[in-house]
């Protein structure tokens, strides 16, 4: 199955909204979290997302929809 390494940051309002979790649920994607940052303003986290192309690629619209920022990463996520 394909799998994308990407950044998610997150805008200050919907750090405690659980936004990762639903388009998982929504778009049947696996979020594998590797690293996480997140503060009272600031939320990030580098995850790889493994799912249907189709899928991948509507769970990262839904993301970016929502105000979330998607950076595609490549290589090793974990430092």
């Amino acid at each position: 199955m394909p799998t994308r390494k990407v950044l998610l940051k997150y805008p200050e309002h919907l750090i405690k909204e659980p936004v990762l979790f639903q388009m998982a649920k929504q778009f049947d994607v696996m979020p594998n979290i590797r690293r996480a940052r997140v503060t009272e303003t600031v939320g990030e986290i580098v995850a790889e997302l493994e799912g249907a192309a189709d899928n991948l690629a509507a769970g990262i619209r839904y993301l970016e929809e929502r105000g979330v920022q998607v950076q595609p990463l490549e290589g090793d996520v974990v430092e």
